[in-house]
């Protein structure tokens, strides 16, 4: 059998359909012509290309020639890869939210020519069991439908479309957020957090690190130790559990039990930016060694595994191998001893938790396999007084071990890698490693975070457009407002790290250009995807915060950090509408926007700006930058106002440091300013140091 149409897309995921009996379309007006000459409703099947059960409906429905056959009878078929189209799917995942109160991935909608959706679901099985249609039943009484009940169809789907556009218009109030907000946000996570276990609700439970970066801030400004503690736990629990790779790093998407134990086994890019963003304030805030070194065990996987030759970062590893989830992570006792000898073994498997018999139970079937899932449970200190040993002696040994057990892993069969490249999920990669690189001292990171900006910059960039994905040499697809605002964090971070205006200058033109492409003139807020796609039935504008924030969130924190770094009030401006904009939303259950409280923050603290003049050469300025970059600061901004001609560069970007000359004969000088209110300038390392360590004990 020939391959359909999806032969020629670049997405790993439409690819993986390419071969099947139905006659798939990509997403575009070929497919829309078809359903409106043949008079035919749409299929559209949503999902990424490491999505688990996207797999199984793939083999048991749309590997199926009989289920094939009635598709290609009854409709036009159309395959979208929600990781390239993320306006598509956030369209059409609200419709399934909103008929059946939950979504998911593979999504199924069937929806009219004009794209007007009538019928919503997940996942569907060939055959009709334990109360879930199964297609052979679900398609024929679709088709039936279709053809003798099409006007109550076109109804409902008018007014599922007018219902859409009603949401994207809500929530224009205008009204002020304040410290109360953030409180009430507090609040809320206190009652949701599990104080056993760390993390927040039940299962399957999600890290949604973006919740403790907020935590984190409101600690700093408030001094509630509980929330200190919130972050620490659910970070220590992280790491212990299962949902972290223990052999090869990097964390799995999410754990189905309440224990962190049994994961769903797949790797996103954006989980390891995240969650290293959060183990490294983590560290800033507490000082403790052992969040730094989870940060960089994370990022060893993300260089080893994740980074392609061009310096960009891939998307995703699957979480099936051999047509089996988890397979590639999972460990006998047996297997342990070969690889180890047995005194090793004996040790690895106290550590890790790998015994005879397993712990490993498959979620589809609730049976045991015999294998285990490398987890802690015991703190490492803990385990090392056991064993009589120094902590640093047993994570010398456990490094070790891990070593030869992950040699021993690579000669596995590997889970698919999904290797395309996407600007935004890239943008929150950068950001990490540019954060981790400085608090770190890790001029790798930089290095590594450095060469993957220039290569966004270079090949899906031009005059300011962004391109949303690259695979295999090309760039395409137009990008939306997370592309923009991730990219542009990324480049603010990348500019706070090693003070290069280019940096600046490129978050400047990516703000200007995202705030060109996606303002809401009636609300003040920022629209998901640019103006001008006539495929789209609404423009929606998006603040929840969930795995991955919104790009209103990351806009919001943006816009106020540019402000300071540029003394321009077009962006407080553009930060107030936003903030305004979706005010009684966030309002009404604060902690569901963990993001935008980490913008609303900086605006409840004022932060701080510190320019520091002087030669960047200089030992004295060296000091003064290693000082701003020590601690846990997340509201302060810094800016090097270089001395003489090399002040061009960064003044032509931000015209106020014109002024800042630094004192007369000393080699650096620092202005620090707060709560719009400006200390005298200081010339010596150890007056700013005093002046950075009243802002700490003030709060």
């Amino acid at each position: 059998m020939p391959p359909n149409r999806l032969a020629n897309e670049q997405s790993p995921y439409l690819l993986q359909h390419a071969d099947n009996p139905v006659d798939w379309y990509p997403w575009g007006e070929e497919a829309f012509s078809a359903a409106r000459d043949l008079d035919r409703p749409i299929f559209l099947s949503i999902g990424y290309a490491t999505c688990h059960w996207c797999h199984v409906m793939e083999h048991e429905s749309f590997e199926d020639e009989d289920v094939a056959r009635l598709m290609n009878e009854s409709f036009v078929n159309v395959k979208v890869d929600r990781e390239e189209r993320p306006d598509i799917d956030g369209i059409y995942m609200a419709v399934a939210q909103m008929a059946t109160g939950h979504g998911g991935w593979p999504l199924t909608i069937v929806m009219t020519p004009d794209r007007l959706p009538f019928f919503s679901g997940t996942y569907f099985p060939r055959e009709s069991r334990f109360g879930r249609p199964g297609m052979l039943d679900l398609v024929p009484r679709i088709r039936e439908l279709w053809q003798t009940r099409r006007d109550d169809l076109l109804t409902a789907a008018h007014e599922t479309r007018d219902r859409l556009q009603s949401l994207a218009e809500a929530d224009r109030s205008g009204r002020a957020l304040d410290a109360d907000t953030l409180s009430r946000g507090f609040q809320e996570l206190e009652l949701e957090y599990d104080q056993e276990r760390g993390g927040f609700g039940r299962a399957p439970r999600f890290p949604t690190p973006h919740r403790l970066l907020f935590l984190l801030r409101f600690w700093r400004r408030t001094g509630v130790d509980q929330a200190l503690e919130m972050v620490v736990k659910t970070l220590d629990a992280l790491r212990a559990g299962g949902i972290f790779d223990q052999v090869g790093c990097g964390f799995h998407r999410y754990s189905t039990d309440d224990q962190w134990l049994l994961p769903h086994f797949e790797k996103m890019l954006y989980d390891q930016a995240l969650l290293v963003m959060a183990y490294v304030e983590a560290f800033q805030a507490t000082g403790d060694a052992s969040h730094a070194r989870v940060a960089k065990q994370v990022l060893e996987y993300v260089l080893r595994d994740m980074t392609a030759p061009d310096g960009g970062f891939y998307s995703a590893e699957d979480a099936d191998s051999e047509g089996e989830e988890g397979k590639f992570y999972l460990w006998t006792d047996e297997e342990l001893r070969q690889v180890l000898g047995e005194s090793d073994a004996d040790f690895a498997a106290l550590v890790l938790e790998i015994r005879p018999g397993g712990n490993f139970v498959d979620e589809a079937t609730g049976e045991r396999s015999g294998t285990s899932i490398p987890h802690l449970a015991e703190p490492l200190e803990a385990r090392a007084a056991e064993l009589g040993l120094e902590l640093s002696e047993l994570e010398h040994r456990l490094d070790s071990v891990r070593e030869r057990l992950l040699e021993h892993r690579s000669r596995r069969i590997r889970p698919l890698l999904d290797d395309k490249i996407l600007a935004d999920w890239n943008g929150l990669m950068i950001a990490a490693l540019a954060k981790a690189g400085g608090a770190l001292d890790a001029p790798e990171y930089v290095e590594s975070a450095t060469r993957a900006a220039a290569f966004l910059w270079t090949t899906m960039q031009t005059d300011g457009r962004l391109l949303h994905r690259y695979r295999d040499g090309d760039a395409d697809i137009e990008a939306n407002l997370d592309d923009y605002a991730f990219v542009a964090w990324a480049e603010i971070e990348l500019h706070q790290v090693t003070q290069d205006p280019e940096h600046l200058r490129r978050a400047i033109v990516l703000t200007d250009s995202m705030l060109e492409r996606f303002h809401d003139d009636a609300s003040g807020g920022l629209f998901f995807s640019p103006a001008g796609r006539p495929d789209l039935i609404v423009r929606q504008r998006e603040v929840y915060d969930g795995a991955v924030p919104s790009g209103n969130s990351v806009a919001l924190s943006n816009l106020l950090r540019l402000a300071r770094l540029t003394a321009e009030a077009k962006y407080e401006r553009a930060a107030g509408e936003v903030s305004r904009a979706f005010s009684r939303t966030v309002g009404s259950h604060p902690s569901a926007f963990s993001m935008f409280l980490c913008g609303l923050e900086l605006v409840v603290d004022g932060g701080q700006e510190l320019v520091i003049a002087g030669d960047p050469e200089s030992d004295a300025v060296t000091e003064m930058l290693d000082v701003a970059g020590r601690g846990y600061e997340p509201h302060l901004v810094t800016i090097l106002r270089p001395a003489g001609e090399d002040a061009r560069g960064v003044t032509e970007i931000a015209p106020f440091l014109v002024e800042f000359r630094g004192e007369p004969g000393a080699e650096a000088t620092a202005y620090l300013c707060r709560g719009l209110m400006c200390e005298r300038p200081v010339t010596s390392v150890a007056e700013l140091k005093s002046l950075l360590e009243q802002v700490r004990r003030d709060g």
